[in-house]
């Protein structure tokens, strides 16, 4: 996932003491715009070998995380989204281009 994706929240069942830290959470089938990506902590396995990847969304803005050391922005596991499968804005131009000469003489059929 990176800077500027589209992904939609799969995810949306937070337990009573997230729902208590957070202002705002993202919904189950809602999309959103990735703002930023960066490290979790809170899945740290054997001693720091991975951790999560957390999202902050431009759609969403939450408080400064209190147990953190630079009170970054309280952010969401990426597991909680799936990426959108969008064409590039050129891709997009072209597939309708050439779908307009494809056997309808031009004419969009709704």
């Amino acid at each position: 996932m990176i800077k500027g994706q589209r992904v939609v929240c799969i995810n949306d069942t937070f337990p009573d003491l997230i729902r208590t830290l957070y202002q705002q959470l993202p919904v189950k089938g809602v999309t959103y715009t990735i703002r930023e990506v960066f490290l979790g902590r809170e899945k740290i396995v054997k001693v720091g070998d991975s951790a999560t990847v957390g999202l902050l969304l431009v759609e969403l803005v939450n408080a400064p995380d209190p147990f953190h050391a630079g009170k970054q922005e309280l952010g969401f596991t990426s597991e909680r989204f799936a990426p959108l499968e969008e064409l590039p804005p050129e891709e997009l131009a072209e597939e309708t281009f050439s779908g307009a000469d494809a056997g309808h003489g031009g004419h969009w059929m709704n």
